[in-house]
């Protein structure tokens, strides 16, 4: 696996024009592997948008490399950075605190009385998007770090160390979608401590991502090693 970064050249308004929607990116981010196109086997390729230090940068993690010509597309010119992520995900264990960083779609389906079909929804309240990571937590190899208890004029009670730092919604065109309108897409950004309770099962899910809309930036968990 490949982490790869290249900031996006937000100054230049003529070279990134075309980025208006979620679809652009993830084009930006197919058009990186020109390998697997040329080869017709495509790979997943996780991706997210961070804001740091006030400037926009894409992260992308892959199975194989990106073309850092194609990745610097709609970036700065020397900015794209290429590094193997496999080390890291051999040395997760069980036990292990980190603080991590998601980007995600929370969601939930409805099946209808008589239908086999379901119905997905956002959770669109900040109490329903924390309990949606939550329950993926314990899907996914890990547990949100619970702070030691602390004295409150109410009693004492034991937060969980996590937040979420960022709610919008982000548009998106489907080149499938036959009516032809846009498609808004609720985009959560987590932050916070969680521990590793099974350390194949969360690998997995820094590989894999988490929850739905992968292929439009969302999904994609980054971890650093707590203190």
């Amino acid at each position: 696996m490949y982490l790869s970064r290249v900031e996006v050249d937000t100054n230049n308004r003529a070279k990134i024009k075309d980025l208006t929607h979620l679809g652009a990116y993830h084009n930006w981010v197919e058009q990186s592997f020109p390998d697997e196109i040329a080869a017709n086997q495509r790979t997943r390729h996780l991706w997210r948008i961070d804001q740091l230090g006030g400037k926009k940068y894409l992260l992308v993690l892959s199975e194989n490399q990106p073309d850092k010509e194609r990745l610097e597309h709609y970036g700065v010119a020397g900015t794209a950075m290429v590094k193997s992520y496999d080390q890291f995900l051999d040395r997760i264990q069980t036990g292990q605190v980190f603080q991590f960083r998601l980007v995600a779609n929370p969601t939930y389906a409805v099946t209808k009385a008589g239908e086999t079909k379901h119905q997905i929804f956002p959770h669109v309240t900040v109490e329903q998007q924390r309990g949606w990571l939550m329950k993926k937590a314990d899907k996914n190899g890990f547990a949100i770090v619970t702070n030691p208890a602390v004295d409150t004029d109410d009693g004492i009670f034991s937060p969980l160390a996590f937040d979420i730092v960022d709610r919008q919604y982000q548009i998106l065109h489907r080149n499938k979608n036959k009516s032809g309108r846009q498609v808004k897409l609720s985009q959560v950004t987590f932050e916070g401590l969680l521990q590793v309770t099974d350390a194949d099962v969360f690998r997995n899910a820094l590989t894999h991502g988490i929850g739905r809309e992968k292929a439009f930036g969302m999904g994609m968990m980054t971890v650093i090693p707590e203190g």
